[in-house]
């Protein structure tokens, strides 16, 4: 039952187009979508969305965040015969724009590709820079796009369908970075409907997160959380081109990341909290990986820096050709999330006690 509704939900929630800063369709989604969930639900001025749900009984008050953009590009300039130049939003690659069907502000275009026929023997060796590359809307003028009302800063994403494979269980489309823990916190409002957990749960879908972390940092300003856990999808190293250069697969269950980020931009979760999620995980016989990922983050980076601090963790799922329009993950490991999401908000009377000393 999980499965079906959880799919059925991303599939709605990734076809909506949005980019970093322009992710106000997805926001209008979630707000219908936590309404019957929660107790009160906001939109700030950034456009994160907060859904409220208050516990049985006195006590914390628990954040769990997902953030609700994806990468793409936005327009950058429309040249005279009506070709659309572009620039990133977030860790859009080059190679994967290449001859793809795009959406651009609900209008269908391609991503022209130089026929091989017409390509040099050095072309075909590279591939182009983004300064090379040029979207096709179907029109021959400047005026034609004017017309379709595409403007400079319009926001570009593949077309590409959440689809299942033979194993229906394994998933693959655009944007389950990170719209499938968007959904993951609206079924996690759904399993907690009891209220058996005390304090306040705040369910926080943060925008800006591939250009910066920036909703994160506004959000969790204002909700001044005692405990926060972040919820987000990580690079898997299970394909032949990449065994053996991180220990973490899809099916295998969630993912918590000890080190994620690097240098400045990073965290270094906290062994209390690391402790305390495989500890619900293995109480719950929920099978858990554990991995250090100096080469990405998410929003727990910017969440334990605010205010005085903040008690923060990540609790993580696993995506096959990260920040790819074939993206692939596996819906046990999400199912499997839900469970271990709810045991720790289920029993989290003792977490004003955790010893940072």
């Amino acid at each position: 039952m999980f499965k079906t509704e959880f799919l059925h939900q991303l599939k709605e929630l990734a076809s909506i187009q949005g980019t970093p800063g322009q992710e106000m369709n997805v926001v209008k989604a979630l707000v219908e979508g936590f309404k019957p969930h929660a107790d009160k639900v906001e939109v700030d001025k950034m456009g994160n969305v907060y859904s409220y749900l208050e516990g049985n009984k006195p006590g914390p008050t628990t954040m769990v965040s997902a953030h609700s953009d994806e990468i793409g590009c936005v327009v950058q300039d429309i040249d005279d015969n009506g070709f659309i130049r572009i620039e990133k939003t977030g860790g859009v690659l080059e190679a994967l724009l290449v001859g793809r069907k795009v959406n651009v502000n609900g209008h269908f275009g391609v991503v022209g590709v130089k026929a091989g026929h017409l390509q040099t023997p050095e072309e075909r060796k590279k591939q182009p820079e983004l300064n090379e590359l040029y979207v096709d809307v179907g029109v021959r003028s400047s005026e034609e796009v004017a017309e379709m009302g595409i403007k400079i800063g319009d926001p570009i994403t593949y077309i590409s369908d959440i689809e299942q494979f033979s194993n229906e269980d394994l998933i693959c489309g655009k944007a389950i970075d990170n719209r499938s823990c968007c959904v993951l916190l609206i079924e996690l409002f759904k399993a907690l409907e009891k209220r058996e957990f005390s304090g306040t749960l705040v369910g926080v879908v943060t925008v800006q997160e591939e250009v910066g972390l920036r909703g994160a940092k506004v959000a969790t300003y204002k909700i001044n959380p005692d405990v926060a856990f972040v919820i987000d999808t990580i690079p898997c190293a299970d394909t032949p081109d990449s065994i053996g250069t991180l220990p973490v697969g899809i099916g295998k269950g969630p993912v918590i990341p000890a080190l994620a980020g690097s240098s400045v931009r990073g965290n270094i979760m906290a062994p209390q909290i690391k402790e305390l999620i495989i500890d619900h995980a293995e109480k719950a016989n929920i099978p858990y990986q554990l991995a250090a990922l100096p080469g990405a983050t998410s929003d727990v980076s910017a969440v334990h820096l605010e205010r005085e601090g903040v008690v923060a963790g990540a609790i993580t799922f696993p995506r096959r050709y990260s920040h790819s329009p074939v993206e692939v993950a596996d819906l046990n490991d999400f199912e499997k999330g839900l469970v271990l999401l709810k045991s720790l908000i289920n029993d989290n009377d003792n977490w004003g006690d955790l010893d940072f000393v």
